[in-house]
């Protein structure tokens, strides 16, 4: 009954960040909405108990790629004035329902829930593949040779951009033949 719970909220949080995304006409609200839809998806992930997998979402999609966006949508620049006025009556208390109702729900959760934490230390219970461990133990065991040829050749592409960002091509110096 929780992942139900669970994944009806969330669901519905990422459609509207999807929805936010592809309707905004600022880019800055886009982004957020963006932000929104990749903290849903992971929120999933954890009812998976695939943690590991859900921290990766946060900290590399949600953390620096988001970072990056905003970045670029401030370096490009978004100067237009903003109207401060809000223009839907009710706004302030619709959201201040909301969020207790997020928090109410998030307490009935939390305390009537019949779940338990996943730690990923051996013999705790069912196997459970979205730890750490689980992942490690497979990545360095099973996927070793492909593990390693996937880092030589980040290794590889990395040297040759940088090879290529401080490549200044020689100015061949003009004949006699060639001077207008």
């Amino acid at each position: 009954m929780t992942e139900l719970i669970l994944f009806f909220i969330f669901g519905s949080l990422a459609i509207v960040g999807g929805l936010t995304v592809v309707a905004a006409k600022n880019p800055v609200h886009s982004a957020m909405g963006l932000m929104l839809t990749l903290f849903s998806l992971a929120v999933f992930y954890v009812v998976q108990a695939a943690h590991f997998v859900a921290a990766v979402q946060i900290i590399v999609y949600a953390g620096a790629v988001m970072t990056l966006f905003i970045f670029v949508i401030m370096l490009i620049g978004v100067d237009k004035e903003e109207n401060l006025t809000e223009t839907i009556r009710f706004q302030r208390p619709l959201v201040a329902i909301v969020g207790l109702s997020v928090v109410v729900v998030g307490v009935f959760v939390s305390v009537g829930g019949r779940f338990t934490w996943v730690t990923g230390t051996a013999g705790a219970g069912p196997e459970v593949n979205g730890t750490v461990e689980a992942i490690g133990d497979e990545l360095f065991t099973t996927w070793l040779l492909p593990f390693e040829a996937t880092s030589l050749l980040l290794i590889i592409a990395s040297v040759g951009a940088l090879a290529l960002a401080h490549y200044r091509p020689r100015r061949r110096e003009r004949s006699e033949e060639e001077a207008p």
